[in-house]
């Protein structure tokens, strides 16, 4: 027990030191820079540096510290993508238009069970359950859902966009220098492929959003030639 200031300041001191050489001690790596600044006493700075790395950097490897902030990432995006999905696929299964159109598909094809006896063994809810399913059913496969709420697909989440990247790269300058060629170089007429692009980047639309516009609706900007800039610039 030490009564006077002097020694409690003097134990205290003394008790850090101890607890600073047994972390030293008890980590390889702290003893090994420990050797090497008594055998080095001159690299001064050296030992400030070697000292405040280990202290301030990571214990967690950044790398996986990435790899699985990617996989996080790539999971929630693909199940909101999927949401959305389930969310536009229930909204067209109430619509009274798209209902009639898939009860038509569903008795052009033969799928609906017309069969009394199987109904009659049949309650209300299941009758129309089944009649649910059918239509959601049809909904998904018969009917074209483009754009932000299409099926999610697993080469759209980060992970995979990440691996394809070098692809995606290389095809995208492929893809340029093939149109400097074409319509620069040589000065050839866009086809209607080409044109589709200029139109959809003078509206400043996303493929997920040029994907959902109506095929009429491109026929139309087609025959106004909206890949012109003055035709583009007076719809405007």
């Amino acid at each position: 027990m030490h009564r006077k200031k002097e020694d409690k300041e003097g134990a205290t001191e003394m008790f850090q030191k101890v607890a600073t050489a047994y972390e030293i001690l008890r980590d390889d790596e702290q003893r090994t820079d420990y050797d090497y600044m008594l055998d080095n006493p001159d690299e001064y700075y050296s030992h400030y540096y070697r000292y405040y790395r280990t202290r301030v950097s990571p214990k967690v490897d950044v790398r996986l510290v990435i790899v699985i902030s990617i996989t996080v990432i790539s999971i929630i995006q693909y199940l909101g993508a999927l949401n959305n999905y389930n969310t536009a696929i229930s909204y067209l299964c109430r619509e009274p238009k798209y209902r009639t159109r898939a009860m038509d598909i569903a008795k052009n094809e033969g799928l609906i069970n017309n069969s009394k006896k199987k109904k009659r063994t049949m309650t209300k809810e299941e009758v129309k359950q089944e009649e649910e399913q059918l239509i959601r059913k049809i909904v998904e496969d018969k009917m074209d859902i483009r754009g932000g709420y299409s099926r999610p697909k697993y080469t759209d989440v980060l992970w995979v966009q990440l691996v394809l990247l070098p692809y995606y790269v290389v095809h995208y300058v492929c893809w340029w220098l093939r149109w400097v060629w074409l319509f620069t170089i040589r000065r050839q007429e866009y086809g209607e492929e080409e044109k589709c692009y200029i139109i959809r980047k003078n509206m400043k639309l996303s493929t997920l959003q040029w994907d959902a516009v109506e095929e009429h609706e491109k026929a139309d900007y087609l025959a106004q030639e909206l890949w012109k800039k003055e035709h583009f610039q007076v719809m405007v």
